[in-house]
């Protein structure tokens, strides 16, 4: 029997790994997401099989255990359905740390039949239960804070006196009560403990840590709740948990690579620092030029008497929930034989992908949407470069000013568009705490307003010149 089990998982993770492929593609990424779960469907219900599961198993545990599947999957089920497209990164970050929280429950269990003295494992199995309850508490305390902030419950990021420091004490707290549980027969205070530690480091890790660095956070407690299933497949023998655990874990890391480098900020840089307090000296720099206002119609023909129009969304976009009328807006220039393309910025929005998300869910077709290094070369040749709630990733001063936060940071190349148009709520300065100098420029104009309102207006504009 346990053979035909092996065979089920090594099916399975093959269908992991295709499903996971297809997922690099918007065309196919539906697909991809159905066979994974699929695949997730199989082993779940091969686990059941499996022999060191049926031998423990009783029939009420087993009743538990039916009861918690089906209840988990029709909140699940329920939540995806009625969860907005904006709200997409906070639903994100709450299943990552779900994942997170089970990896620990599974080592909190191990641990605490170890510290009765009803079950004794060998010391590597005991490490390697530490090792996932530690990253499986950080992962899910940690995402908490997370969904906190991109839900809004949590509105100011917070950096207590001496944080580092303390974050530093919380550590070695860990790494000492993970010896004392893992080395030996522990009491289940020092379990307890240990949890309670490892749950306020996640937490205290995650506090100083602004909204623009989620697309980085959310990827890395992908990343840690992956490593922390695997650790624990290691503990209960199972394949199929090994085997998920590592595709995520490490699909997971390469991913938080990518979004780091987009920033030009390596991951401690975003665990640790203070990025976004001040600006630095590029905060008091004097800027040349002044900001220049246009109203929605100018704006309008602007764009409608162009040739093409590159739209650059952001956060603000997702906040004003614009995508369906900036689609609106796209069609009708379309229709006047104007080029329409959108540029996404690998950390625009609160998580990996967020705007590829909404416009695709807006309708917007795939083939115009394209990320950074395709965009680029061909903003010199736009007419007019429209800016919605982005920020940062549009500023020239990443290129221009050595002491500027995001110098070095690759941008998107909106300044060298003919015309800029941004549309933007107020003057308000970044997420970096610098003033954009692509506000300031000869070319720009500043559309102020809602986003959702300022695009129904130069759909109106559009309208009114046919």
């Amino acid at each position: 029997m346990s053979y035909l089990i092996d065979a089920v998982y090594f099916l399975t993770a093959a269908i992991f790994i295709i499903g996971l492929k297809q997922m690099s593609s918007p065309v196919t990424a539906h697909r991809g997401i159905v066979w994974a779960g699929i695949a997730m469907v199989i082993a779940s219900l091969a686990t059941f099989g499996a022999p060191q599961i049926s031998l423990e198993v009783t029939s009420i545990n087993l009743q538990l255990m039916l009861v918690a599947i089906a209840a988990g999957s029709t909140v699940a089920y329920i939540s995806a359905k009625r969860v907005a497209m904006t709200d997409m990164p906070q639903m994100i970050a709450m299943y990552n740390g779900m994942g997170g929280g089970a990896a620990a429950a599974i080592a909190a269990v191990e641990l605490v039949k170890l510290s009765s003295g009803a079950e004794s494992h060998g010391l590597t199995i005991q490490i390697l239960a530490v090792l996932g309850a530690v990253i499986g508490a950080v992962s899910f305390s940690g995402s908490a804070v997370a969904f906190a902030k991109l839900q809004g419950i949590m509105k100011k990021t917070l950096r207590l006196p001496m944080h580092q420091i303390i974050n530093i004490g919380l550590f070695i707290a860990v790494i000492v009560y993970g010896y004392l549980v893992a080395t030996g027969t522990p009491s289940f205070e020092h379990v307890l403990i240990f949890f309670v530690l490892a749950l306020v480091l996640g937490v205290m890790v995650t506090l100083p840590i602004g909204g623009a660095d989620m697309p980085v956070v959310i990827s890395l407690f992908n990343a840690l709740t992956g490593l922390a299933v695997a650790f624990e497949g290691f503990v209960l023998n199972n394949a199929a948990m090994i085997i998920a655990g590592t595709v995520v874990g490490s699909s997971g890391t390469l991913l938080t690579q990518l979004m780091a480098k987009a920033m030009n900020r390596p991951i401690s840089n975003v665990l640790f620092s203070s990025f976004g307090s001040d600006g630095g000296a590029a905060a008091e720099e004097e800027i040349e030029g002044s900001m220049k206002e246009i109203q929605a119609n100018d704006a309008a023909i602007m764009m409608a008497y162009g040739q093409k129009v590159i739209i650059v969304p952001g956060y603000g976009m997702a906040v004003a929930q614009a995508q369906h009328k900036l689609k609106e807006m796209g069609d009708l220039l379309e229709a006047r034989g104007v080029e329409v393309k959108y540029a996404i910025h690998p950390v625009a929005g609160r998580m990996p992908g967020h705007m590829n998300v909404l416009l695709a869910e807006a309708g917007v077709d795939y083939d115009n949407i394209l990320d950074l290094e395709e965009i680029n070369p061909e903003f010199p040749t736009a007419d007019v470069a429209l800016v919605i709630g982005a920020n940062d990733v549009v500023n020239p001063v990443a290129r221009s000013n050595p002491d500027s936060p995001i110098y070095g940071m690759p941008i998107l190349d909106a300044d060298k568009a003919q015309n800029v148009i941004v549309i933007k709520r107020g003057k308000g300065a970044g997420f970096s705490g610098i003033e954009n100098h692509l506000f300031y420029a000869d070319n720009t104009r500043m559309l102020y307003g809602d986003g959702q309102k300022a695009v129904a207006e130069l759909i109106a504009g559009i309208k009114a010149l046919s």
